[in-house]
């Protein structure tokens, strides 16, 4: 990794070779403020030699930017951001640049140069973080085992595309996708949290980027039992509309559009900014352990009928599910599923992914599929898996939906039943109530 580090910063020193030390002048400060850290960018007219260090008594991170300059008024944190205090800037050393980034608290930083790319050009970024929330999340998951006794819920991690520095597609009207997917993902997790027995954990909750393989490391970490990563893609083409859903793919990719998309979603780091040496081993070997036939069958199950859901809300764009390397996807563990809700491209479904009522559809929709899949295979454990009913003598379907606190249309559609009648002896299973 130190090897891989050294090689790009004399690639990126190299690039600056024969410009006058004065022309590297940082364009832009933005900041983006996330629950766990919180990130500084600095829009640089050219790569630049860096040096950073910390100091107590208070916390500061201090950066110096050899040969650079800055006039514009620097972008200062929101009151809310739990790391960042100030920045302020001065001249060192008569030529160079020193940045200053006032703390609230001790924070472990990151501090890394990416090349330019189709969104942004020379950046610095700094990252700040603080200590690691397993623990946190794990408590929160005993918590929830002590909930319903020994039942616990279903965790289903709903994973918002891109945000913070990556913007994601761009519709025709300015839509940005990363707003988009954020209100989707948000109005998905509250339907979820609105059933009995299931529980939703959100990878991204603001307007700020999530790794690839750290939206992974946050499902596995609230032990997730299926993982939906929400999207509404663009194309060339204003015309291309519709929903798809899509699988990881071991052997390639299942369509010539599904192989692009792919690259599209897994060049998100690269807008995002990721560091090179930002690497976790443990995690690395759980992505490259793909022999785990099992959740990936899971996972073409529960496309499959989220697909056959979304075929009621509007177009598909591909009728049946598709499959390819998506990064996002690489769980072993975890059955996940990519969803492109919409094509933000086209004029009318742009118009329609901001509007609270088709977002609404859209989410019913993937939750009715979800509700299907756990409903005839409920992980072991779970309140759900629990929920069985025998039939009795006696028994008719209006009083067994009474007495769970579901609807008799819910009752019959979980159990693929078409009328009222049932028999002695007969199994149901009891899909989660909206009740308490």
């Amino acid at each position: 990794m130190k090897v891989t580090r050294i090689i790009l910063g004399l690639i990126l020193v190299g690039m600056a070779t024969g410009l006058p030390a004065a022309a590297v002048r940082v364009q832009q400060v933005r900041i983006w403020s996330a629950p766990d850290g919180t990130r500084v960018v600095f829009d640089l007219s050219a790569p630049v030699p860096h040096h950073e260090s910390m100091l107590s008594d208070p916390y500061r991170l201090v950066l110096d930017l050899d040969g650079a300059s800055a006039s514009l008024p620097l972008t200062q944190p929101g009151s809310g951001d739990k790391f960042l205090q100030r920045v302020r800037a001065g001249v060192h050393d008569g030529n160079d640049l020193r940045v200053v980034l006032d703390l609230k608290k001790y924070s472990r930083y990151k501090c890394f140069l990416l090349a330019p790319n189709k969104q942004y050009g020379h950046r610095l970024v700094v990252d700040l973080a603080g200590s690691v929330s397993n623990q946190r999340r794990e408590e929160n998951a005993g918590d929830n085992d002590a909930l319903h006794g020994s039942a616990r819920d279903i965790v289903i991690a709903v994973d918002a595309g891109h945000g913070g520095e990556d913007p994601g597609a761009s519709g025709p009207g300015g839509t940005k996708e990363k707003n988009v997917t954020l209100a989707l993902a948000r109005t998905l997790a509250e339907l979820i949290n609105r059933q009995r027995g299931m529980r939703a954990v959100l990878t991204r909750k603001g307007d700020y980027y999530v790794g690839l393989r750290k939206r992974i490391a946050e499902a596995r970490d609230f032990r997730a039992d299926m993982f939906i990563s929400i999207h509404a893609d663009a194309f060339r083409d204003p015309h291309v509309a519709g929903s798809s859903v899509y699988v990881l793919s071991q052997r390639g990719a299942s369509s010539e559009h599904a192989k692009w998309l792919a690259e599209q979603e897994n060049a998100a780091d690269l807008i995002g900014g990721v560091s090179l040496d930002d690497k976790d081993d443990v995690l690395a070997s759980v992505l490259l352990d793909l022999s785990q036939t099992a959740s990936l069958e899971a996972s073409i199950d529960v496309a499959e009928k989220v697909l056959s859901r979304l075929r009621h809300v509007g177009k598909l764009h591909k009728p049946r599910v598709e499959s390819a390397g998506f990064a996002v996807l690489m769980s072993p563990d975890i059955p996940s599923i990519l969803i492109e809700t919409a094509y933000i491209s086209n004029p009318r479904e742009e118009a329609r992914l901001q509007s609270r009522t088709h977002q609404h559809k859209v989410a019913s929709a993937i939750l009715t599929g979800v509700k299907q899949y756990f409903s005839e295979k409920p992980p072991a454990g779970t309140l759900l898996a629990a929920r069985k009913h025998v039939i009795s003598r006696g028994d008719t379907l209006s009083e067994i939906a009474e007495q769970y606190q579901v609807s008799v249309k819910d009752l019959r559609e979980m159990n693929g039943l078409k009328g009222d009648i049932v028999r002695t002896g007969q199994v149901l299973t009891i899909p989660p109530s909206t009740g308490s």
